[in-house]
């Protein structure tokens, strides 16, 4: 398959399908713009698997998505979109940057939930933006940055439930968008805990990423609970 382009944790391949591509999840694992760096056994199988559920949930809840099918343990075809390079961020319980950058203790709960919106741009280490930036930097469309709220929001609540109801609290996550070939807004990437903060809802042991970045524990274990508590029933 002919290499479109490859990223920190994923690879996208051509298909014999204009408007379809292939994701390939790799195993590679970073943080702190690609720093710290590891390969990690298993992580794209763990992945691939709790991104085609939960896109599966989106979809039934009738949020638009790139997702098409899970191909194998490491590849989901997808409708291949035009992405924007904005990152949306969605915080429910106060975590990561936000404490950092509002001196605010971690763990309190935000209502509502926060919207943030940040530059996708490597060389400026992806920077908090507000929608005049948005504006000024011709990132987006006014209606499609509302529209990215919107489904944003509801993403927030169908996951929260979701999440809640197989005993994990969703603390915050990011989303991107990009327009399908039908012209479309839809979420893409992919929802995993490489994207999502998730924290046991009994004992708040961090099972996402963070356990990598800050060294709390095995990031497979963290992985390896999540999706059985997703599977679980």
């Amino acid at each position: 398959m002919e290499k479109l382009y490859e990223g920190k944790a994923k690879v996208i391949y051509k298909t014999e399908e204009e408007d379809k591509v292939i994701v390939f999840f790799k195993d590679s694992a970073t943080a702190f713009d690609a720093t710290k760096k590891a390969e990690i056994e298993g992580k794209g199988v763990i992945n691939n698997t709790i991104s085609s559920l939960l896109f599966e949930l989106l979809e039934k809840s009738g949020i638009k998505t790139h997702y098409i099918k899970k191909l194998s343990e490491r590849e989901m075809l997808v409708w291949k979109a035009k992405r924007f390079d904005l990152e949306v961020v969605v915080r429910n319980i106060t975590a990561g940057s936000l404490c950092k950058r509002l001196g605010l203790e971690e763990g309190l709960e935000l209502k509502p939930p926060l919207v943030e919106f940040f530059y996708k741009n490597d060389q400026l280490h992806d920077p908090l933006i507000c929608v005049e930036h948005i504006r000024l930097l011709n990132l987006a469309e006014d209606w499609q940055v509302q529209s990215m709220k919107e489904m944003a929001l509801k993403t927030n609540q169908v996951l929260r439930e979701f999440f809640k109801e197989h005993g994990l609290l969703l603390v915050d996550f990011k989303l991107e968008f990009g327009i399908l070939p039908d012209g479309s807004l839809a979420v893409i990437d992919e929802i995993s805990p490489d994207t999502c903060r998730l924290w046991d809802a009994k004992t708040r042991e961090k099972l996402d990423k963070d356990r990598f970045r800050f060294d709390l524990g095995d990031l497979m274990e963290g992985y390896r609970r999540v999706l059985e508590k997703i599977q679980g029933g």
